[in-house]
């Protein structure tokens, strides 16, 4: 078979070093502290990741409760439940020949150029980057469901390996000797598609291969909680303005000193605190957080992950705005700041790309449902639709554009669209 005779070419030597260690020497304990139950999986349903509040944090922060459940941040910021994000039954194990197949039949490889011929030349980083995610999200590598390989070998690790060739292009265009800026990677996705645990599966990658790299939200450049008040008194009756989320709630001087800075981090030794905006202050209202809990990054990072709902939006005729939501009038004027202030910044995109708005609906809902599941404060379906609804209108409004045009000032060599379904997994794009 042609399959046994790629299998069996000197590049693939690695391959065999690998599955061993994987399939057969893999010490669960070694990695968590005994807590091997957390590894397996009890359904044959993918989690969904964007549900949980996951810390960006470095890996190396990372514990485990004694109980086996909880994956947490030293910093106390954020945790989630194990758990509930992995089942206990194992799954059918896969055979090394079947997971080629399985990454050789991905929807993005074609996208990215890439041939079944050059995966298997660097099928040991596939099957390398495979265990690191599956130490991440607590997974046994020999018992993975479909649901689960699909999410890790059709989508975190090829998005992965695209980055990897944007970072390597991207050195290159820099005279030897010169210093070498930081690679700023653009995310933009709708709200619950599953971007913020896709940013932190690259994230964990990046330190795991040994380069540093920054993790940055638009949600930590939002108004203070004054500035806020401010925005909403001097907006009275335009509900697009009266919570932080459209254009025009977020503080974009802020927004290019910080990128700024980050962007200098090229030495050994430089360092500076990322900034963090707490969700939960002032009774949802929310508030930037406390410098002092604020997380520090140091240098010489290679890449900075930059990710957010509306990143790449662009101003559009009025006439437009208006048809969709007269109260968009303004947001659409205040969008024009925005380009110099965060889009100017990046120099590879990834754009995820949903079918149909009203999924940002659902995937709310599960997500809150999870949250009162667990015992925690969620918002009621009431809570959700009126929430979600005052995204809506810009939703309908740009996302046309950024899936026809793409984002502001973007390379077609440089972005990367990603089509998604109902479930948040990648398909076949049109």
């Amino acid at each position: 078979m042609a399959l046994l005779n790629i299998l069996s070419q000197p590049t693939m030597s690695g391959l065999t070093k690998i599955a061993s260690l994987s399939l057969y020497n893999y010490n669960p304990s070694s990695l968590h502290h005994g807590y091997s139950n957390a590894f397996h999986c009890t359904c044959n349903t993918f989690p969904c990741f964007s549900s949980l509040s996951i810390a960006r944090t470095p890996p190396t922060k990372q514990i485990l409760s004694k109980s086996g459940n909880t994956i947490a941040s030293t910093d106390g910021r954020r945790q989630f439940q194990a758990n509930s994000v992995f089942p206990t039954t194992p799954a059918e194990v896969s055979s090394v020949d079947d997971l080629f197949d399985f990454i050789c039949s991905g929807p993005l490889l074609e996208k990215m150029g890439f041939t079944s011929e050059s995966v298997a030349e660097s099928v040991d980083k596939w099957l390398q980057y495979g265990l690191y995610l599956c130490r991440l999200f607590r997974l046994n590598e020999l018992y993975l469901t479909l649901p689960q390989k699909v999410r890790l070998y059709h989508y975190y690790i090829p998005v992965f390996l695209w980055i990897e060739q944007q970072i390597s292009n991207h050195s290159s265009s820099f005279e030897d000797g010169k210093e070498v800026l930081p690679l700023v990677v653009g995310f933009s996705a709708p709200q619950g598609c599953g971007k913020t645990t896709l940013v932190f599966a690259l994230d964990y990658l990046f330190r795991m291969t040994g380069r540093k790299s920054a993790t940055i939200s638009i949600d930590d450049f939002y108004l203070t909680a004054e500035e806020q008040a401010k925005l909403r008194e001097s907006n009275p009756g335009n509900a697009l303005l009266e919570f932080r989320g459209n254009a025009g709630s977020h503080d974009l001087p802020f927004s290019v000193e910080t990128l700024t800075a980050m962007m200098k981090l090229t030495k050994e030794g430089t360092k500076m605190k990322l900034p963090r905006y707490n969700k939960s202050a002032y009774d949802g209202r929310g508030d930037r957080a406390d410098p002092s809990t604020w997380p520090e990054v140091e240098g010489p990072l290679t890449v900075i992950l930059f990710e957010g709902w509306m990143l790449g939006f662009k101003p559009i005729p009025a006439e437009v705005v208006k048809a969709v939501d007269p109260q968009l009038e303004i947001v659409n004027k205040n969008l024009e700041a925005y380009y110099n202030a965060w889009d100017k910044f990046i120099k590879a995109w990834i754009v995820i790309k949903i079918q149909d708005p009203s999924f940002v609906y659902q995937w709310r809902l599960q997500a809150e449902i999870a949250m009162r599941e667990d015992g925690k404060d969620g918002m009621t379906d009431e809570e959700i639709l009126d929430f979600v609804s005052r995204y809506m209108p810009s939703y309908k409004a740009y996302l046309p554009t950024l899936y026809s045009e793409g984002p502001s000032g973007s390379d077609p060599e440089h972005l990367l669209v990603i089509d998604i379904d109902e479930g948040r997994n990648p398909i076949l794009g049109c």
